[in-house]
């Protein structure tokens, strides 16, 4: 049982950083500067970014070890976020590459505040 999990939680992971590397691709053609890079050729682990302007950075990293979102404003942290939380995050990232005429988020932060 372990194993297969293990194997399941591999693959999670390599779909995970497929998409990152497309969502940059794709944010990069609508004029966001954004960057998705991994190590070797096994897709185990990525480091996605990209700027929504006024120094405004989103990280994501993803490896077998976790998964975390982490929005800065001005070299400041706003939030970090874990595991699904920080997949939620990047669904609402996501959506900005299907507004077409939405172009930057303005002062807003991307997470929903509770």
């Amino acid at each position: 049982m372990f194993l297969r999990l293990a194997q399941q939680h591999r693959q999670f992971v390599q779909d995970l950083v497929m998409n990152l590397q497309a969502l940059a691709i794709v944010l990069e053609r609508r004029g966001y500067p954004a960057s998705c890079y991994t190590c070797g050729n096994q897709m185990n682990s990525a480091s996605f970014m990209v700027s929504l302007g006024d120094n405004h950075l989103i990280r994501f990293l993803v490896s077998d070890y976790g998964i975390t979102w982490t929005e800065m404003r001005d070299d400041r942290e706003l939030m970090k976020l874990e595991g699904a939380e920080a997949i939620n995050q990047l669904q609402e990232l996501a959506n900005i590459v299907k507004e077409p005429t939405q172009q930057t988020t303005g002062n807003k932060t991307l997470a929903k505040k509770c």
